[in-house]
């Protein structure tokens, strides 16, 4: 990636709140990050005033966050970057018992699983937070205040607040009701172990504000209820829509794949990928809420987007600006040099070798002993449908290896670019990546 280029990315490495919006609240109004609250008057008054303290809550059902999540990290992120006071919360004992999934029980983690996956995603949440200042970010464990309390004086201290009826009533709990597989009394709890914790924290840290994922709401109110009834308080709760694609399909999938934030489960490259393809009728919505892009920026890029779509200006912003606050520049510069050496852009022999082999495995690819002839391995790759194509596409010029062209049927693979592969081109877009052994 170019200096210029990657000085384009500027937000992403030094985030900031829109100075267009006077009061936070407005911004992430703006920004389409609120699907449901408590009363809207009452917390653009709060978000605007003193700092408050705030939470949001990880649950360790997988061993890193994904893209949903970073939905609610962003938002922390803008709260606190407001002068409010962020805590980040690990499920320790909520991760032990999972929250209601629409379809079915999920499979409880050992508590050793848990425990560590607990450290990853600690991990995870401290990289989007800052932790100096005034209104420096806490990271807080529920397993800290559930661990100690006996079963009966969960239910006495608790358990005595909620009524089983406003609980049936809970979305997530309803669904699962009308459902061929019920719910236990395990994940009906749960929404109990959720309003303990926001109530634990009010105590601790004088928290008064919760955001979740909006189909969390349930368990949101949850805690906002059982303050109200316990300590006579008034807090809030935000709830951040459910992010789909405009075809209705679930955002965040790639072929059945979540994009985890983990490098080692979802490459820097794959992850810039998913940006970078992302649909002209959602790129706007989406540099709006996993961007710090002022508002005036993203209006530019809208304008883009209706007048020259074939330069996907916006797509390659967004997917810069996410990559690089997710994995960092240097991680980003190695993956754009990559994409754009793939495509004819670059020099492949200058290319990163983890990175290169990360492209390569988003492509169309196969592993194969070095001296593999050319024909082949467009055949192993799938590029053609027999050996008898592949001669013809080599005769009429259409294939190259490692960016020099074929003209000879019997050329063979030698593996020679960064990290033992080859990539292989049939035309002018279509690639696949060849993963090079010894005899």
């Amino acid at each position: 990636m170019s200096e210029s280029a990657l000085s384009t990315a500027v937000t992403a490495l030094q985030p900031a709140n829109d100075p267009a919006f006077e009061n936070v609240w407005d911004e992430i109004v703006w920004r389409g990050l609120v699907h449901v609250s408590t009363d809207q008057e009452q917390l653009r008054a709060l978000l605007g005033g003193s700092p408050i303290t705030y939470y949001c809550g990880f649950d360790p059902t997988a061993p890193s966050l994904h893209l949903g999540n970073l939905v609610q990290l962003l938002t922390m992120r803008r709260l606190q970057l407001a002068g409010h006071k962020p805590l980040g919360l690990v499920g320790g004992s909520t991760g032990l018992i999972g929250d209601p999934r629409p379809s079915a029980e999920r499979t409880l983690n050992t508590k050793d699983t848990v425990a560590e996956w607990v450290g990853y995603l600690r991990s995870q949440v401290e990289r989007f937070l800052s932790f100096e200042g005034e209104n420096t970010a806490r990271m807080v464990n529920n397993l800290d205040w559930t661990a100690p309390l006996s079963a009966i004086d969960f239910l006495r201290e608790i358990g005595k607040h909620y009524r089983v009826g406003t609980m049936l009533k809970k979305d997530a709990v309803a669904a699962r009701l009308n459902s061929d597989a019920g719910i236990s009394y395990t994940e009906f709890s749960y929404q109990i172990l959720q309003g303990m914790d926001f109530l634990e924290l009010y105590r601790q840290y004088d928290c008064v504000l919760q955001t979740g994922g909006s189909d969390q709401w349930g368990n949101l109110t949850s805690g906002t209820d059982l303050i109200h009834r316990v300590e006579g308080a008034s807090v809030h709760a935000i709830g951040t829509p459910l992010i789909t694609n405009s075809d209705g399909t679930k955002f965040g999938k790639s072929e059945g794949n979540a994009i985890w934030l983990d490098a080692a489960m979802c490459s820097p490259y794959r992850m810039y990928q998913f940006w970078l393809n992302t649909d002209d009728a959602d790129v706007i919505a989406r540099m709006k809420i996993f961007t710090f892009l002022p508002r005036a920026d993203v209006e530019e890029y809208e304008r883009l987007v209706a007048a020259e779509p074939f330069r996907r200006a916006a797509q390659k912003r967004l997917a810069l600006e996410v990559t690089t606050f997710v994995h960092g520049a240097e991680a980003t510069a190695a993956v754009v040099a990559a994409s754009d050496a793939l495509f004819g852009q670059g020099e492949l022999t200058t290319l990163d070798p983890e990175v290169l082999r990360a492209a390569l495995a988003e492509l169309p690819n196969a592993e194969i002993p070095a001296g593999t002839a050319v024909v082949q391995a467009l055949v192993d790759t799938q590029l053609v449908a027999s050996l008898s194509e592949a001669r013809r596409a080599i005769a009429q010029g259409g294939v190259s290896l490692d960016g020099v062209k074929v003209d000879d049927e019997a050329a063979a693979v030698a593996g020679s670019l960064p990290g033992g592969v080859s990539v292989l081109r049939r035309g002018k877009k279509t690639l696949a990546g060849l993963f090079v052994t010894a005899v």
